[in-house]
């Protein structure tokens, strides 16, 4: 896997010096840790300004949630993205919030009684972890701590074993449960050594068809050895920052595909060293693994490129009849695909049951040919009405 950022020798902790400011910035609020955003619609009103004031972030990746969804903010803070939500997913979708800062768990929860009240429901909770390991209920962990304190090493292995335990028989957040998962300027805050793995817990998390939608700072080239060593910057979203192009190729490593740059500010955050660093909302889906089987349909590509890719290594030309397996067929026409509105879908005219169908052949470029999607013994002749829409003397 390709390094985010040049690896260094630190003379400090990264978590703990996140830790500290973000302790802080629950206290009084620090205006250098937010860029300007603008949010969607009205969601704001019913917030407490506490809560505005002391949430920070760099997008608004709220907007890209619908009624009815489980929404996981990574990094919840002050609670503000998941109260935006509560209001869009409504009384049959949940929020959870994961934040590892005491202070700012307390500042989300709160409000939590008062804004379920004014909203109407209660769809909102917020628990306490690290978003690289999202199995790991550190508040149950803490209680167990406290009950068996550690003198040895002998015991710290025990508490490691604990933890294992935890995270098997009750993970904090179960595999294959959430629809959405949110981050607000919280990915680069994680060690650089811990980030292939937040990727892959993001992943876990998500079901088959989720999606992870990122707002988080990028620099368009490495961070010089001077900005990350300098721990202000670590806790201020700098020396943390994902390189763009590396940004999307962990998404990848991950395993998601349809990955698309929703947001990307033409005017950077901030400029040292010449490196500009700037905000990125990034959207990735679940649910490309898995077995191809053969139904006979197949896709057009509208275009308006000559020809395309996809993250399997399809190739789509334009205007051509592609064949293409089951499983690449229902991810790129169904409705909430990112693909659908550049695809013509063409199902074959008898439809082949799952449990008859066979493995496919996948080739990368395959045409299919009309007669294999209408079958071999289809011999249907129509005529032309005599009230055609289209009668002599007129245009159709």
């Amino acid at each position: 896997m390709t390094e985010i950022v040049t690896a260094t020798q630190l003379a400090y902790d990264i978590e703990d010096v996140v830790l500290d400011r973000y302790q802080a910035s629950a206290k009084e609020q620090q205006p250098s840790l937010c860029c300007p955003t603008e949010y969607e619609g009205n969601y704001l009103e019913i917030l407490p300004q506490e809560i505005i004031e002391k949430d920070y972030g760099c997008g608004d990746p709220t907007r890209y949630v619908s009624t009815g969804e489980t929404v996981l903010d990574l990094g919840s803070g002050a609670g503000k993205n998941c109260y935006i939500i509560a209001q869009k997913v409504g009384a049959n979708g949940q929020v959870i919030g994961v934040d590892f800062n005491d202070k700012m768990l307390q500042l989300s929860r709160k409000y939590q009684s008062q804004i379920a009240d004014q909203i109407g429901y209660h769809n909102t909770k917020f628990v306490k972890g690290k978003i690289q390991d999202l199995k790991l209920d550190v508040e149950e962990a803490e209680t167990w701590l406290k009950e068996n304190p550690i003198t040895s090493i002998q015991q710290l292995g025990t508490f490691e074993a604990q933890c294992d335990r935890l995270r098997q028989g009750s993970p904090l957040i179960a595999d294959d449960s959430i629809d959405v998962v949110i981050s607000n300027c919280v990915l680069n805050l994680v060690r650089p050594q811990d980030k292939e793995q937040l990727f892959q817990e993001i992943y876990r998390v998500l079901k088959r068809g989720g999606r992870a939608i990122i707002s988080d700072i990028v620099c368009d080239e490495d961070p010089s050895p001077e900005i990350l060593n300098n721990p202000d910057l670590w806790s201020g979203c700098i020396a943390g920052a994902f390189r763009e192009d590396l940004f999307l190729k962990m998404f990848e490593a991950a395993g998601f595909y349809g990955i698309e740059i929703l947001k990307r500010e033409d005017k950077p955050w901030q400029v040292i060293d010449g490196i500009e660093f700037r905000s990125l909302t990034v959207r990735a889906y679940k649910g490309k693994e898995g077995i191809g089987l053969e139904r006979k349909q197949s896709i057009i590509y509208k275009g308006p490129w000559k020809q395309v890719q996809d993250d399997d290594g399809h190739i789509f030309c334009r205007g051509e009849r592609m064949a293409v397996c089951d499983k690449t067929y229902q991810i790129l026409t169904h409705p909430n695909s990112p693909y659908h509105q550049d695809i013509i879908p063409l199902p074959p005219y008898q439809e082949i049951p799952l449990e008859e169908a066979e493995l496919y052949n996948c080739k990368t470029k395959a045409i299919r040919h009309p007669q294999e999607t209408k079958g071999t013994d289809y011999h249907l002749t129509t005529n032309t009405p005599d009230d055609s829409c289209c009668s002599p003397g007129t245009c159709c």
